[in-house]
């Protein structure tokens, strides 16, 4: 039995939970750097998740709130329910509902939860008559473990780009993670071998911008929990092996308007109408503050290189991968979309894409001029021509990045006052542990020489 309370699509999860035999629910949510966290709860009280929330310290959650206002609640959004593949057996189940973080003294949301922060920006685009798309490309690398279980940067395969076996060892676990998404309702688009060893990519269809994140965050977890089930490790580190190409999630994103999309224009040269060279303009304008989101690790910025397709010059092209933005090609209208290439799948899917969004929202409001597409490789290009095109370069470390961040007021408020603070205050003090580090390239370079 259930209460008058819940409203259709809650009790509909309820009886799923009950055909489905689950007997615990994971209550997901994501803290500010995009960690996934979980409060487990007994299937029972699944009705009191819906109708009261389940309460939890979010003092112990980096970036949350202080000791003295710790009590934060979490509402189930009952859209997200979906029984995990690696807890499921006739018997007994897991299953998963991805949450809002409530302030539980004022009964709003909560100003710190990511989450929320892309639901403003889907906001902001909604009161300008806007829905948003979005489409993610994460890649990952799979990696061997070590008798104690642990992580190594062994890859388990020699393959290349789109290879197949015996060089591709991994097919396997690929399926198997594909199998597990779609049990959990991904519509998977493409699978296959990516440029380096050990590095795969798994792409899954489009979506509206906040049910994309919540599945690059689902995504994440269930390729790490099946590669566990091989005795593998996968890792979303953007660069985990030093000279080879690094790991990316390219972001396609469009917008629509009364159902039809506002960045085709069949009249136009590249198909893109004003109101995408606009988008395209305001994220080439913010980008070096974007990357401190979208890539906010020290790490990412070893992936940040000329020379390893991955972009790191402000331009678009409709044909060229050199520059930080695409235009790929669209079979029908409704394809049209642009390509933002920078993002890697170490950021916190929530805030990359409120960045991105916000970005290009202002730039549609500002009515900024798109600079001209480059269709050369711009790798190739030397300093002084690079000033000729007016082409400039993503920040070079996170120090960086966090530098443009604070100087860029629009992608500042895109993120709200918490998590503003909170993420420049945990990045800046990366970068310093980083700063004081001695690496052990230093050490062999260095130690027997001076």
């Amino acid at each position: 039995m259930t209460s008058g309370n819940l409203s259709a699509e809650e009790e509909a999860v309820i009886d799923q939970i009950e055909e489905q035999n689950v007997d615990f629910l994971r209550l997901q949510f994501t803290d500010i750097l995009g960690t996934v966290k979980n409060v487990s709860v007994p299937a029972s009280q699944a009705e009191k998740a819906f109708t009261e929330g389940i309460y939890f310290d979010g003092s112990s959650i980096d970036g949350f709130v202080r000791i003295q206002e710790s009590d934060m609640r979490l509402e189930p959004d009952p859209s997200t329910f979906a029984v995990l593949p690696w807890r499921n057996t006739e018997e007994s189940a897991a299953a998963r509902l991805i949450c809002d973080v409530m302030n539980t003294s004022t009964g709003e949301p909560f100003s710190g939860d990511p989450r929320g922060v892309l639901k403003r920006a889907i906001e902001r685009a909604d009161d300008m008559g806007y829905d948003i798309n979005a489409a993610p490309e994460p890649e990952f690398f799979l990696f061997e473990e070590d008798e104690d279980g642990r992580a190594t940067t062994k890859t388990n395969d020699a393959g290349g780009y789109f290879d197949l076996a015996p060089k591709d060892l991994a097919q396997d676990v690929r399926r198997d993670i594909i199998y597990g998404l779609e049990s959990m309702g991904f519509d998977i688009e493409a699978s296959h071998h990516e440029v380096a060893q050990g590095q795969h990519e798994i792409n899954f269809t489009y979506d509206d911008a906040l049910s994309t994140a919540d599945n690059v965050a689902t995504f994440r977890s269930v390729v790490r929990a099946i590669a566990a089930e091989h005795d593998l490790h996968a890792t979303f580190m953007p660069k985990p092996i030093p000279r080879i190409n690094g790991s990316g999630m390219h972001t396609h994103i469009s917008l629509f308007q009364g159902g039809e999309n506002a960045f085709h224009d069949d009249d136009d040269e590249f198909n893109l109408s004003e109101t995408a060279k606009q988008f395209v303009a305001g994220i080439l304008e913010h980008a070096p503050a974007i990357t401190a989101v979208s890539n906010p690790t020290v790490n990412s910025y070893k992936r940040l290189v000329p020379g390893y397709e991955a972009p790191v010059y402000v331009a678009w092209s409709d044909r060229n991968r050199s520059a930080l933005i695409r235009k790929p090609a669209a079979r029908v209208p409704a394809a049209s979309r642009i390509e933002a290439r920078f993002p890697d799948p170490s950021c916190n899917p929530y805030l990359a894409f409120a960045a991105l969004i916000h970005a290009g929202l202002d730039g549609i409001e500002q009515g900024l001029e798109c600079p001209d597409p480059v269709r050369e490789n711009i790798y190739e290009f030397d300093e002084q021509k690079r000033e000729e095109y007016g082409i400039n370069t993503l920040p070079t470390n996170l120090g960086e990045a966090v530098d443009a961040l604070e100087e860029d007021e629009v992608i500042g408020d895109a993120l709200g006052e918490h998590v503003y603070e909170k993420f420049v205050e945990a990045k800046r003090a990366e970068f310093k542990d980083y700063l004081v580090d001695v690496s052990d390239w230093e050490l062999d370079r260095y130690l027997e020489t001076f």
